[in-house]
């Protein structure tokens, strides 16, 4: 037995360059193998000489003019030295005394797609096919699987990795990319197809399963999809992704409290990443523990803390609980990173509102509006926070501008009668009012909310009681 094998190579490598520089300086010199030559271009190779490689190919070949591999070695170089013409050449020769070898046609291809002759490419391997089986087929079609990328035609990208996983269901490299292309090429049905097959062949394939739950979550069946990812995690109880997704699954139907647990494993498996610690703290926010959605959203700023959306989130949770400074303090943390942002501005304008900084809280509704001009939300706080503030002839005003700007949203035209009321304009409030119940009388609601006391106005009952009966004005 050998004590160093590696060794021993590394002495015949060494004993193989001294042959050769002394061939190359025309002394003394042991013969040279064909297969000598190939170990010594490698030698160059693995070094980035590629001088010196493609020299050594030369030399070979002086020694073995009709040598295929050594054709073939020199092509490779060629293409990484951009010499795709000299390449194609050369391949052509090659495949003249020896066309059986697969490294042939990969090569050829990696030419047309430099020389941009992408039809050429996909001929030459589509012909290749037919020729090869095994190993050296399923490398075919990862080739061509990256011609088809290269040249958009995304399908047929789907249908290379296909054929590649009826010949070899296992192939974990096919596996792993046909789930990307399922999801991009939407072709989920033929995909669940193709993994039931597999795994009724190989029940213990963690990856097929995976793949199978991912296609039906892009069919939005999530049970379907949580039962699949459930499979894959008992073959195998690290798989991250799986959980990943699970939680995805569990969230759309919002299944919160199992969204956190397999979430929580997330974390337990892989590197804090800022997006899981976001997910859990939506999980919460949305059962209504604000503190700990808190707790996990800030885990989340603490990794990505550039991410103005974070901040804002928290800033919610805070208003959520009546808490306005605080919110207003990572408010003005989102809205360093982006300040005109209409939702961090809405919301900075209802912590101010609700802080009796009436002049702050109009400043920012005012960026909503002129940001979103045909939105309702930005007027809508705008004219309330006018209302509050007690500023009645600026809020009749904005009631125009909103109904111009919304093309006559009804509920615009209960603000301004509001306004006009509010004004001590009641006979013009009167007709908004009958204006507004004529077009939207389920949104007397938000008239009332404005000015709770008008419903103690004898005329405003009145309008009110003839639309309760169904009397049209």
């Amino acid at each position: 037995m050998k004590e160093n094998p590696n060794r021993e190579d590394r002495e015949e490598l060494k004993e193989l360059i001294r042959q050769y520089q002394n061939l190359k300086q025309g002394r003394s010199h042991a013969f040279l193998e064909e297969d000598s030559f190939e170990r010594i271009i490698d030698y160059f190779d693995d070094k980035d000489d590629l001088d010196e490689a493609l020299s050594a190919t030369e030399t070979g070949l002086e020694q073995f003019p009709y040598s295929s591999q050594l054709m073939i070695k020199k092509a490779d170089l060629l293409l990484a030295a951009r010499k795709y013409a000299q390449a194609l050449e050369i391949l052509e020769v090659a495949g003249l005394y020896d066309s059986s070898d697969v490294n042939l046609y990969i090569l050829k291809t990696d030419a047309y797609l430099a020389l941009d002759q992408q039809p050429k490419a996909v001929e030459l391997l589509e012909a290749a096919l037919q020729l090869f089986d095994g190993e050296e087929r399923l490398d075919l079609l990862f080739e061509l699987a990256d011609v088809y990328d290269d040249y958009e035609e995304f399908d047929k990208v789907f249908d290379c990795l296909k054929l590649l996983l009826l010949d070899e269901p296992n192939n974990e490299e096919a596996l792993y990319k046909i789930c990307f292309w399922t999801d991009f090429t939407g072709r989920n049905e033929e995909s669940i197809k193709l993994h039931q097959d597999i795994i009724d062949e190989f029940p213990y394939n963690e990856i097929a399963w995976f793949n199978l739950a991912a296609a039906y979550q892009g069919l939005k069946l999530y049970e379907k999809a949580i039962d699949a990812y459930q499979y894959a995690v008992a073959i195998d109880e690290k798989f991250d992704y799986a959980y990943r997704n699970m939680g995805d699954a569990y969230l759309r139907l919002r299944k919160y409290k199992d969204a956190i647990e397999v979430l929580e494993k997330v974390l337990e498996l892989s590197r804090p990443e800022y997006v899981i610690y976001e997910a859990i703290g939506h999980c919460f926010h949305r059962m209504g523990n604000f503190a700990q959605a808190r707790f996990h959203y800030k885990k989340a700023v603490h990794l990505n803390p550039d991410d103005s959306k974070l901040h804002y989130k928290i800033g919610v949770t805070y208003m959520l609980e009546d808490q306005w400074q605080s919110a207003v303090k990572h408010l003005e943390n989102a809205m360093r990173i982006h300040r005109n942002i209409p939702d961090y501005n809405l919301a900075m304008g209802e912590c101010k509102m609700n802080l009796l900084q009436f002049k702050d809280a109009i400043i920012s509704f005012g960026n909503v509006v002129r940001s979103k001009p045909r939105n309702t939300a930005g007027w809508d706080a705008l004219i309330r926070c006018l209302f509050k503030a007690e500023y009645f002839e600026e809020a009749m005003e904005q009631c125009l501008a909103a109904l111009k700007a919304t093309d006559g949203k009804p509920v615009f035209i209960f603000y301004y009668s509001a306004a006009l009321f509010s004004s001590g304009k009641t006979k013009e409030g009167i007709l908004q009012l009958e204006t507004a119940m004529s077009k939207a009388p389920k949104l007397l609601k938000k008239f009332v909310a404005l000015n709770p006391g008008i419903l103690q106005n004898n005329q405003v009952v009145d309008v009110l009681a003839r639309y309760k009966k169904g009397k049209k004005i």
